[in-house]
């Protein structure tokens, strides 16, 4: 979720919102009084509504609100079935402590290592090296993982940066090494990530082998001249062959590829 949230009070005038709307473009904010949500106010409502002097005359009084332990998957749900686009999370008085959208949670179903990914995995490599394997999550220091991909892309760190911030980001996949070290399966750009905003360690779904063996994706890896996160190229210019970004967000890459 989203902690830095905009809110607004119901005595704010419809101007006002106006212009913090033009300012941010954020088109719905939490009505906040004496420390509590009353209400929500969107660019919507601006429309629909009779038109009156201040917030309070034309917020949005029965709205849904969440407690900060409900599950990503749960407020999504909600959402769903609810027909809204955004979830004030707030704790037990009712005081706005951030809130989720449509946006927050479309990030976090994309790439998820789900424990569904996991397991497959585990299968995969159990049978094709007929060994068994140990799984825990964990934080695993930067500087002791082995990637296995050489390219990820500016574009999509965008995203993955969006969803460490906002504790949205599902963990990586690694392998435990011989060396002590950690072979990343999946999960580059969430790794790209979280070098460059800083992290030292990131969290992890961690796969120990029951024998010391080199598996295929460490000999690519090492073929490839793939030692560490520093051999990974940003393609900053790259995008989804199926979508266009047109006026002025990019200049470049504005045409749909054939």
């Amino acid at each position: 979720m989203t902690r830095n949230v905009i809110k607004v009070t119901p005595d704010m005038s419809i101007s006002e919102i106006k212009e913090i709307i033009k300012k941010t473009g954020h088109d719905g904010f939490p009505v906040e009084q004496d420390d509590k949500i009353v209400g929500m106010i969107t660019a919507s409502d601006l429309l629909i509504r009779d038109l009156t002097p201040t917030v309070s005359g034309m917020m949005s009084r029965d709205i849904v609100i969440a407690n900060e332990e409900l599950s990503i998957n749960d407020a999504a749900r909600v959402m769903f079935r609810m027909g809204i686009s955004r979830l004030p999370v707030t704790n037990e008085k009712r005081k706005v402590l951030g809130i989720i959208t449509n946006t927050d949670i479309l990030r976090s179903h994309i790439e998820r290592s789900t424990p569904e990914k996991v397991n497959q995995f585990r299968d995969s490599i159990e049978q094709l090296y007929d060994i068994t394997t140990d799984l825990s999550h964990e934080n695993v220091h930067i500087s002791k993982l082995k990637p296995t991909q050489d390219k990820v892309y500016a574009d999509e760190l965008e995203g993955r940066t969006y969803e460490i911030e906002r504790g949205l980001a599902e963990p990586i996949i690694v392998v435990k090494c011989n060396d002590n070290k950690y072979l990343v399966v999946d999960g580059h750009h969430r790794l790209v990530a979280s070098n460059q905003m800083g992290n030292d360690e990131i969290n992890a779904y961690v796969i120990t082998l029951s024998k010391p063996i080199t598996l295929g994706l460490e000999k690519n890896a090492k073929n490839n001249g793939i030692h560490s996160i520093n051999d990974i190229e940003i393609i900053a210019d790259a995008q989804h062959p199926l979508i266009a970004i047109t006026g002025s967000l990019r200049e470049k890459n504005t045409t749909i590829k054939k």
